[in-house]
Order: C-alpha cells, then sequence, then structure tokens
C-alpha cells in the first residue's frame, strides 16, 4: 500500500500548505534527503493552541499539537515532492517543546508526531529524534516540530 493510500485509510486528510511567513523555505530536498522546516500547529487560520507545557498546556495536549505541526509538515512535504510515495523513510524528528520552568515530559509531548509518523509510514516511520525543552517559541505556540526524510 502506498503511503497516500494509507493516509486516505487512516482517514487523514492533510492541511493545504501554508506558505513561510518569513525569509526561509518549508522544504530544502538534497542529496537523497528532504529537510522540513520547523511547522507551528496552525489549524485552519489560526493555532491550535498557545502557552508552555507545565503552565497553559498539559502533556495530552502537547500530542495532539505535535501531530499537527508534524501533519502541516507533511503537507509541505507533499507538495515539494509531488507526493508522498516519494518517502523512504523518516530520518530524524526535532521537537521543540515551550516549556514552563520544571516541566520534564518534553519527549511524552514529540510522541505525538512520533506516533504520526509510525502510524502512516508504519516501519519507515521509525526514526531518531530529540525532544527538546524551550524558554518560548515563535506566536507563543507549545510544540514546534521539524524533521528529515530520505526520498526517491
Amino acid at each position: 500500500m502506498s503511503f497516500e493510500e494509507r493516509l486516505k485509510d487512516l482517514g487523514i486528510t492533510l492541511p493545504p500548505p501554508r506558505p513561510p511567513a518569513f525569509g526561509y523555505v518549508p522544504v530544502v530536498v538534497e542529496g537523497g534527503l528532504a529537510w522540513v522546516s520547523g511547522q507551528l500547529p496552525w489549524d485552519g487560520d489560526g493555532l491550535m493552541a498557545r502557552g508552555r507545557l507545565g503552565e497553559a498546556v498539559d502533556v495530552e495536549t502537547g500530542r495532539a499539537v505535535a501531530r499537527c505541526c508534524l501533519l502541516n509538515g507533511l503537507a509541505v512535504l507533499r507538495e515539494a515532492l509531488g507526493t508522498l510515495d516519494r518517502v523512504k523513510r523518516v530520518v530524524k524528528v526535532v521537537g521543540f517543546v515551550s516549556s514552563a520552568p520544571g516541566f520534564f515530559d518534553q519527549p511524552a509531548v514529540v510522541d505525538g508526531a512520533s506516533r504520526a509518523l509510525a502510524e502512516i509510514f508504519g516501519d519507515a516511520g521509525r526514526h531518531a529524534r530529540s525532544a527538546v525543552g524551550v524558554a518560548a517559541l515563535p506566536r507563543d505556540v507549545p510544540v514546534e516540530i521539524e524533521f528529515v526524510t530520505s526520498v526517491q
């Protein structure tokens, strides 16, 4: 089954890709890799959530936000590649988690993105990962996700 068919079977509709608001490109394809720029949790015209984990946002919501970021990333990746069926495997995921002092569950939050990749890509979605706590993120979002895939 292709990855595009898998999305349909799972009932996942990717959002429309958002153009960048600043001076970068959403995806760079080079040397057999596709580098997806950090994605925020855009949900339609607004953001899914704002605030820091351990204050305004709980872990369960953080996981959902990470998944939303990942789906936005897949949308720009599909636009760059023409189809997600060109993905050979997910190589690396980096999740940035806006964290209140004393919040240490960043890996549990970034699992929202990791689980979605496994659901969509199966074994090809298993990846290396970093989950990094930060003091603040753009637009006061709780999570930002970037990732790298190998492509054909």
